[in-house]
């Protein structure tokens, strides 16, 4: 089986996913702008070949890359990137080349928010009412009906990038006046935690594994500069379970990693659920970001990498569910923020719970933090104390 990888070195996680199809027997076949020597050791033994281009955003480089592939090894069986901003480009390379997957005319369902918006409607899946951004009275109307405060965000956009929260007529007026040139959404806001239903998919749209990630809202973070703190549990909630179900097989979502947002109402919102209720926000055709499916694996004492392995070698999963569940907390600081306890408190007082710490790539610190703690417990309350005294200022 012949696989190519695009952007096989980032996220970091991606390094994971093609050692465990390398283990499972599959060709990789890696696409990237990093230099092949800038590669880490085991993805460097991942991968059957790598082939360099400067730039990922040039696609006659990336066209050039996959037909050589094809020239030299044979039909290719998959083509993914395992990453939301190059969607687009996996689409069109699996149009261009005839290879299996999402087409480049199926690929706008999965990545406009818009166009989910009519697939979560159609299927009476519980979600906010949306205005598509045009002029400033029409907007003015929406927020008057909605009410205060809205969110306003990019119609093609990966993770809270360009997503703004507007809580007066001012600051809705500020947006117009400086109005992206991209085409933007604007959505009711639903207070409460985000609540995430992280699968892997086989071929019948039937979960392998499923799993449950729960944070503060990321736009929070990134406007107001907090530091990041969340957790993964292993049992999901029965209605989030099937709400999450009930939206794969709206999407007809097969054989992939999907990471569907949805939000665990805070109140009652009229015409979508009462508060405790769950409504979807949008999907994602890919694993979470950052270090999710090593939370994943955490709190299910499991191996995700090997499961997706299995979905598309084998299309069902070969590795036996464990008895030793976990929840998984992130807690990640930013820059320029003074804290109780230094790195060494820390590691002497969670250093048998930390399962890893490092430091996160720049372009990740906005939304992810810089240095992250990462541990797992038996009770919500020892994490409670656990992010108290790493985030504490």
């Amino acid at each position: 089986m012949n696989y190519i990888f695009i952007s096989p070195a980032y996220p970091v996680t991606c390094t994971l996913f093609c050692d465990r199809l390398h283990e499972a027997g599959v060709n990789v076949l890696g696409i990237g702008d990093m230099p092949y020597d800038t590669l880490n050791d085991q993805l460097k033994r991942s991968l059957m070949e790598y082939y360099y281009v400067t730039s990922l955003e040039d696609y006659d480089q990336v066209y050039r890359a996959v037909a050589y592939f094809i020239h030299k090894y044979g039909r290719i069986n998959c083509l993914e990137s395992l990453n939301e901003y190059w969607l687009p480009t996996d689409a069109r390379l699996r149009t261009d080349f005839n290879i299996e997957g999402t087409r480049e005319d199926e690929i706008r369902t999965f990545v406009s928010k818009s166009e989910m918006k009519k697939i979560f409607l159609d299927a009476k899946i519980p979600t906010a009412r949306q205005h598509i951004v045009s002029d400033a009275a029409s907007g003015k109307a929406f927020a008057a009906q909605a009410g205060y405060p809205v969110i306003v965000k990019p119609d093609v956009g990966v993770g809270a990038n360009g997503a703004m929260k507007l809580h007066t007529e001012d600051e809705l007026d500020a947006f117009y006046r400086n109005l992206p040139d991209e085409p933007y959404v604007m959505e009711e806001f639903m207070d409460g935690d985000i609540c995430t239903y992280d699968a892997i998919i086989d071929s019948q749209c039937r979960p392998l594994v499923e799993s449950m990630c729960t944070y503060a809202p990321v736009i929070d973070s990134v406007q107001d500069d907090e530091d990041v703190s969340f957790y993964t549990v292993a049992d999901v909630p029965q209605q989030l379970l099937e709400l999450g179900r009930r939206t794969v097989k709206a999407f007809g979502a097969s054989r992939r990693f999907v990471h569907f947002e949805f939000i665990k109402l805070a109140g009652d919102h009229k015409g979508i659920g009462k508060a405790g209720d769950y409504a979807v926000m949008e999907v994602n055709m890919r694993p979470a970001g950052g270090h999710d499916p090593d939370m994943m694996n955490f709190a299910q004492s499991t191996d995700v990498f090997r499961i997706f392995a299995e979905m598309i070698t084998e299309d069902r999963r070969i590795s036996p569910c464990s008895e030793e569940r976990y929840i998984c907390a992130y807690a990640a600081r930013k820059d320029g923020h003074m804290f109780r306890h230094t790195h060494d408190e820390i590691m002497e007082r969670y250093g048998a719970d930390i399962v890893m710490q490092e430091e996160m790539p720049p372009i990740d610190w906005p939304s992810m933090g810089r240095y992250v703690y990462m541990a797992k417990f038996r009770k919500k309350e020892e994490m409670d104390e656990y992010f108290d005294f790493v985030l504490g200022r």
